[in-house]
């Protein structure tokens, strides 16, 4: 554990280092610092953050810049950020002005964190499975393939091209229709007693037909996750590596990818760096939860290399968090 002067030494020189992305000298943590103190006691005092290995010295003859362990201890000693004012009324205006369908919402929430920080943002939506169901529709497409819209009371839309294995009459895609469409109404997609109650015996054995594979994906569904990514082409001026650019491309183009990048092993707000995530490179995300009234959760974050600005990211995605979690009803 690091005393309250080598801890403002490194707090300085981190936000130094974030300031100007170049290594922070002595006398420059000293000026920042406001301590009262001799330019030896801080060359002692950095020489010391170097050997418990909270910074490095890049070459010969530079300053230091934070390691890993710098931030990590950085960031969990930060103190709350407050946003200005005039960023707080468009967080709220944001949300009071947002009337759409659940999925709409979500991507225009990443293009709005994305604008507030300047960094690339993701948002996870909620499972599926916490989706309440309102209506569902098959719609017949000749041969053996129906269309599965599934409409969720947040305004949501599923669609599934199913193969039932047979060519169906509409008087038999109609009574399944009925039935499924009765059986998950107002229940959760992973609703089991819903799925059950589908297999009872007195359904004659051409609609049996259709229900068995509209229902296994029904239940498939209830895993889907949407994903909203914004500000991608901002990557190649925060990162001067061409290959990590690249590689982080490729991360953004795979859904599983992104949704392991924002999970929360800790649940709540996370920041999380190269070292910790498992790429060993020049990498931060800072991510947090929100929940949904119907016990719902997903995530919002934003990357970026680890020279960002945690304290007012880490403030954005949490006021925004709770914008989410008001707009869809859900308790405090």
């Amino acid at each position: 554990m690091l005393d309250d002067r080598k801890s403002q030494v490194l707090k300085a020189l981190v936000e130094e280092y974030i300031r100007t992305g170049e290594p922070v000298s002595s006398q420059a943590v000293l000026d920042i610092s406001g301590l009262e103190v001799s330019s030896a006691t801080i060359r002692n005092d950095i020489a010391r953050l170097e050997s418990y290995g909270f910074a490095e010295q890049p070459h010969t003859s530079a300053g230091r810049i934070p390691t890993d362990q710098g931030y990590r201890f950085y960031v969990d000693h930060l103190a709350p950020a407050k946003l200005r004012e005039a960023t707080r009324r468009r967080i709220d205006a944001f949300f009071h002005a947002v009337h759409r369908q659940i999925t709409d919402v979500l991507r225009d929430t990443s293009l709005f964190v994305n604008e507030l920080t300047a960094y690339p943002s993701v948002v996870v939506g909620p499972a599926s499975s916490s989706d309440i169901v309102s209506d569902i529709r098959l719609v017949p497409l000749g041969g053996p393939v129906v269309l599965v819209v599934t409409v969720a009371e947040n305004g949501r839309v599923h669609q599934d091209f199913v193969d039932i294995g047979v060519e169906a009459d509409i008087q038999t895609i109609e009574s399944a229709e009925r039935l499924i469409a009765a059986a998950f109404a107002g229940r959760r997609l992973d609703a089991e007693d819903a799925a059950r109650s589908l297999t009872r015996s007195e359904v004659p054995a051409a609609v049996k037909r259709v229900i068995a594979p509209v229902k296994d994906q029904l239940v498939a569904d209830a895993a889907d996750r949407e994903v909203f990514v914004s500000g991608a082409a901002q990557m190649a001026s925060l990162w001067n590596d061409l290959s990590m650019v690249q590689s982080l491309l490729g991360v953004l183009e795979e859904e599983a990818s992104l949704i392991d990048l924002m999970s929360d092993p800790g649940g709540g707000t996370q920041v999380r760096f190269g070292s910790e995530i498992g790429t060993g490179k020049d990498l931060a995300v800072v991510s947090t939860t929100y929940e949904t009234a119907t016990g719902g959760h997903g995530r919002i974050g934003v990357i970026g290399p680890m020279r960002m600005d945690y304290r007012r990211t880490i403030r954005v995605v949490e006021e925004v968090s709770e914008g989410l979690e008001d707009r869809f009803g859900a308790e405090s």
